[in-house]
């Protein structure tokens, strides 16, 4: 267990297991879950006609060799569905020469705070391994809606896996710590200014500044946060297209304030349905 992630060896890998590896010099790090055989699915932008993902796409074609048109692993590697994020791949495109490090799941407040970065641990609990496995595998083939960089990325896409647990529409912010820590940063340094003046020099202005930006990261894990919600994976389809209807018709709002817009709606039976997986876990 290190302060800036958790280096593991291919050995220790178990179907089900959240991995991640660095990218662009520890920039930022993309996660994916293991589900064996040497295969991780992850979610990435949707491929365009005739193309693989752009994660995918940049992976594959920087091991092919010779003009190879296949993967070197598997001929299967790069499996996506049209108009879906979801990808599964071998260990080594998903790695890209990278590291291998493990996500981890349960760990106590005072282990979270002590991580230098977010998006490496939880201190939310992990679900067993055989229902991690099946979720990935459903999502391969249904999908986890549209990718976006901070409110449903492969982190947050992996921490589904893992845990079952989504945030409502009006959260803002996905369950990503890389994503929380992106936020934190700039609003640390944004409150702390009143505190600079009574901080007693650098230092001070640093422990200020460095409380401010833990203690935003861990107000947004979501094993702290009280408005996550469980749900099935048969359910999520539905749970996502209300959510992305909901977002549709605040947007048309604002484009066309104090106007009564007409919008797609959902079934009026998919709503209650939708309506009643929204249930806050207890």
């Amino acid at each position: 267990m290190g302060l800036l992630s958790h280096r593991v060896e291919r050995s220790e890998l178990k179907p089900g297991d959240h991995i991640y590896t660095w990218r662009a010099a520890y920039s930022y790090s993309h996660h994916g879950i293991y589900v064996g055989g040497s295969k991780v699915v992850h979610f990435t932008r949707k491929k365009e006609a005739g193309t693989a993902g752009l994660d995918s796409a940049v992976a594959i074609s920087s091991l092919i060799s010779g003009g190879s048109p296949e993967c070197p692993t598997f001929p299967d590697c790069g499996f996506q569905l049209p108009e879906s994020g979801v990808i599964l791949t071998c260990l080594d495109c998903f790695l890209r020469d990278g590291a291998l490090h493990g996500f981890e799941y349960g760990v106590p407040p005072g282990v979270f705070l002590a991580k230098l970065r977010g998006g490496t641990c939880t201190t939310a609990a992990s679900d067993p391994p055989d229902p991690v496995v099946h979720r990935a595998m459903y999502l391969l083939q249904n999908g986890f809606g549209s990718y976006d960089v901070f409110e449903n990325n492969c982190e947050d896409f992996a921490l589904y896996c893992k845990t079952g647990l989504i945030l409502p529409s009006e959260a803002g912010i996905g369950r990503s710590g890389q994503a929380a820590s992106a936020v934190s940063v700039p609003l640390a340094a944004l409150f702390s200014t009143p505190f600079r003046l009574m901080s007693g020099g650098p230092l001070g202005m640093f422990a200020v500044t460095a409380g401010m930006y833990c203690a935003g990261r861990y107000i947004t894990d979501i094993g702290v946060r009280k408005d996550v919600l469980k749900i099935e994976v048969e359910n999520l389809s539905a749970h996502l297209g209300w959510r992305r209807a909901k977002a549709e018709e605040e947007s048309v709002k604002k484009q066309q304030p104090g106007k009564v817009v007409a919008t797609r709606l959902l079934p009026l039976k998919r709503k209650r349905d939708c309506d009643l997986l929204l249930q806050p876990v207890k």
